[in-house]
């Protein structure tokens, strides 16, 4: 006998958007999910997008793989507004931070989320993202749109993002919300950062905490020190810019 749907079932957060959620058939054993990893789940999702490769004649990363996964982790960081729209902005936000590599803690909770296909169910306005870590992702500058509306975001940690450069920090740095609820933000071994970039994070007015390490794109510190001591006096700044 079906189950009848719930009375609720809109304002309910669904489970990963159709296709994207068959590799949890993919288990080790009953009841035991594989452990995440972005390269795992590129794989998975590959079956959705592969109807895109077949009329290519000529395989532009033939040479060399690492024009593939440019072009794939591309995918994965399209902003879908509809999806936004009908899911809310933190649903779809964790779903692109999950679906690049990241995780993300819920106002809250304790335990960081960073299995896609397991993400939770239940009343849409209940999982609030509270904090990122996106170490070892591929988010990238044309996924920053997700990042619009969440309102509850604390912390943030960027740390070996190769496709993270100046314009997304200037992004960041632009956003209301985040001007509104950002207290703590680390940035570590992102090689396309700049001085511009970092600087545009002084418009981040309720920061209070600033790591900065391993930033070979950073070329005056103490220019860097000057412009967050007269925008932001309270903020504890942290450099290792070795």
């Amino acid at each position: 006998m079906r189950r009848a749907p719930s009375p609720h079932a809109s304002d309910q957060w669904p489970r990963a958007a159709e296709g994207e959620g068959q590799a949890r058939r993919c288990r080790k054993r009953p009841g035991r999910l594989l452990a995440p990893s972005r390269r795992r789940y590129q794989i998975m999702l590959f079956g959705k997008i592969s109807w895109q490769l077949c009329g290519l004649k000529k395989l532009p990363w033939s040479n060399d793989s690492r024009y593939f996964w440019g072009w794939l982790n591309a995918v994965f960081n399209k902003v879908d507004y509809e999806r936004i729209r009908d899911v809310g902005p933190n649903r779809a936000a964790s779903e692109w931070l999950l679906r690049c590599g990241a995780m993300v803690r819920y106002h809250g909770q304790e335990r960081w989320q960073q299995d896609y296909n397991n993400l939770p169910t239940g009343p849409l306005d209940k999982y609030k993202i509270q904090q990122i870590d996106a170490t070892n992702s591929c988010i990238m500058n044309m996924g920053f749109d997700h990042m619009e509306g969440l309102q509850h975001v604390e912390k943030i940690r960027l740390c070996k993002c190769h496709y993270i450069e100046d314009d997304c920090l200037e992004r960041l740095g632009q956003l209301e919300n985040l001007q509104k609820s950002l207290l703590e933000m680390e940035i570590i071994s992102c090689g396309n950062v700049t001085d511009r970039g970092i600087i545009a994070l002084r418009h981040l007015r309720k920061l209070k905490y600033l790591l900065l390490r391993d930033l070979p794109g950073i070329r005056d510190k103490e220019n860097l020190v000057q412009a967050f001591k007269t925008a932001l006096p309270s903020l504890e700044l942290k450099l290792d810019l070795k």
